[in-house]
């Protein structure tokens, strides 16, 4: 859906600006940015988030859970970061199991016992496991893409002197274009984010599996949604790769809180399912 998303707005341009050179150059560019994106994903996510390793000695509880989780998961032992952030919270990355990268808040660490710091790992390496590393940094890119490209095209699309502006068919055009220049972003935004709720839902069954005690991870979600301060460190671009999402917790009650199309169209938007909802799925409520 991304891929003809790009493949639209491309043949829409190439037409407007008579030059079929740009739907080509919409093609290999999405592609490379992919590549790019995808090869560089653990550092530019890493340098976004502010985490530094994690030292054995120093995040000794930390550290063992993910070497024992990573064996009885199958996978190679991730690298362990640390991010010095008070709101409990973590991640993974990297652009395979063999690259990958799980890192927590020193927060998290700070609330959470044995069973749920486990219940957390477990749900990030069954993203590992899933292979959701490479899913999001497609979709992140794409949808990134997509966004920069309409607004690209708004910025311009009044200056162009490749057509006639006196045209009656050229000002049916002119209003197509500017509708699809708006209206791409937000399909892809919604797809983004889609992919992102059922990715974790995903991830928590796989996550319960590994553990084989879903309550752990249960009782993690259910602190980490009590927690009512946002990270101190936020990024819109990485905020789906956490377990939680990291804006206010105020914005996140505003969503609960709504009651029917409201309360639909706000978990349109939402990075995150409901954590009530996350809860429920793991104790088979």
């Amino acid at each position: 859906m991304f891929f003809i998303i790009v493949i639209g707005l491309g043949w829409f341009f190439s037409i407007y600006y008579s030059n079929p050179n740009i739907l080509y150059f919409f093609a290999i560019f999405s592609i490379v940015m992919n590549i790019v994106s995808y090869w560089y994903s653990d550092k530019i996510v890493l340098t976004l988030a502010g985490a530094k390793e994690a030292k054995r000695e120093e995040y000794f509880d930390l550290y063992t859970s993910v070497e024992n989780l990573s064996i009885t998961a199958g996978l190679p032992m991730p690298r362990v970061y640390v991010i010095n952030d008070p709101a409990p919270n973590a991640f993974a990355t990297g652009r395979d199991k063999n690259h990958a990268v799980v890192a927590a808040t020193t927060g998290l660490l700070q609330i959470l016992n044995k069973n749920e710091l486990e219940g957390v790992i477990a749900h990030e390496l069954s993203h590992i496991g899933n292979r959701d590393m490479l899913l999001s940094t497609v979709v992140v890119v794409l949808a990134g893409f997509i966004s920069i490209l309409s607004d690209v095209f708004r910025r311009n699309l009044f200056f162009s002197r490749g057509r006639d502006s006196g045209s009656k068919a050229n000002g049916v055009f002119l209003l197509i274009g500017i509708i699809l220049s708006i209206l791409a972003p937000i399909f892809a935004l919604l797809i983004q984010l889609a992919i992102s709720r059922k990715r974790e839902f995903l991830a928590d069954a796989s996550g319960a599996l590994l553990t084989r005690y879903p309550e752990g991870l249960a009782n993690a979600l259910r602190k980490i949604s009590q927690y009512s301060k946002p990270m101190t460190r936020q990024s819109n671009a990485i905020a789906h790769l956490y377990i939680a999402d990291p804006r206010p917790h105020d914005s996140r009650q505003r969503v609960g809180q709504a009651k029917g199309i409201g309360k639909k169209i706000g978990g349109l938007f939402a990075t995150h399912p409901r954590a009530e909802d996350r809860i429920k799925a793991l104790l088979g409520q």
